[in-house]
């Protein structure tokens, strides 16, 4: 890391937190979803988080929302960072640092992501993440660092009749080469409080999609999607 960078880091890290966004909805308690953690059997944790079915979304939005997490959106006329109305009180910022080889910020592009858990400062998350998958079926992204994967999130995606359920878990450290550090990088990086933390985190972040990104995604996606002209009618017989 060069010196520059790392000053960077160290000043966005100890800057203080933006005041939290007064929104005109209550974030989800943690009650509404199921979550846990556990061991796994190479001794790395998994954080997991069940979502109750968020009602109006759907796979497709989704798959958008996690392609599109800059810019702004309108909130009762208000113009906001749509990031930080999907969590109002933790989320600082989030940018994409890479694009895809298509060009997209699918598969290969890379999102820089701020955010401090519970508002906790101990707690601050401040990663550049590469996205894996992001497809109808789910969202992949991982945390790599000279080429080890220290963190892993992975989301699957399943529509209902109301929406979509989804179901999201932290695999720290995120490759299980690096399992044999578990007792060391997890309660470093990961502490007990930190991934309770991270539960309460997911259970509202989740939970607020469905106050704004239908709306959002009707406005901007559909919008922008290309008019396909209808066939001509057939001529007819004289």
């Amino acid at each position: 890391m060069t010196q520059a960078r790392h000053k960077e880091r160290t000043v966005a890290m100890t800057a203080p937190l933006p005041q939290p966004l007064s929104l005109p909805w209550e974030l989800k308690p943690v009650s509404s979803a199921r979550a846990g953690s556990e061991t796994l059997a190479d001794g790395r944790t998994r954080l997991w988080v069940k979502h109750e079915v968020l009602t109006g979304v759907t796979p497709a939005m989704l798959v958008w929302w996690f392609g599109h997490l800059e810019g702004d959106v309108e909130i009762e006329g208000r113009v906001l960072d749509r990031y930080r109305v999907w969590h109002p009180l933790d989320h600082v910022s989030a940018r994409y640092v890479r694009r895809a080889p298509d060009g997209s910020f699918g598969p290969g592009a890379q999102v820089a992501l701020r955010e401090a858990l519970g508002r906790e400062p101990r707690y601050t998350v401040d990663v550049v993440s590469t996205i894996e998958k992001l497809d109808e079926d789910g969202f992949i992204h991982k945390v790599v660092v000279h080429g080890l994967e220290l963190a892993r999130m992975e989301h699957t995606f399943r529509a209902t009749p109301d929406g979509v359920l989804d179901e999201n878990c932290l695999i720290v450290p995120g490759s299980h080469r690096l399992a044999f550090l578990s007792r060391v990088l997890v309660p470093w990086k990961f502490p007990a409080a930190k991934g309770r933390a991270w539960l309460k985190h997911s259970s509202e972040e989740m939970g607020s999609l469905e106050n704004f990104l239908p709306d959002l995604y009707g406005r901007e996606a559909e919008a922008a999607a290309p008019v396909v002209p209808l066939a001509d009618s057939p001529t007819r017989p004289r």
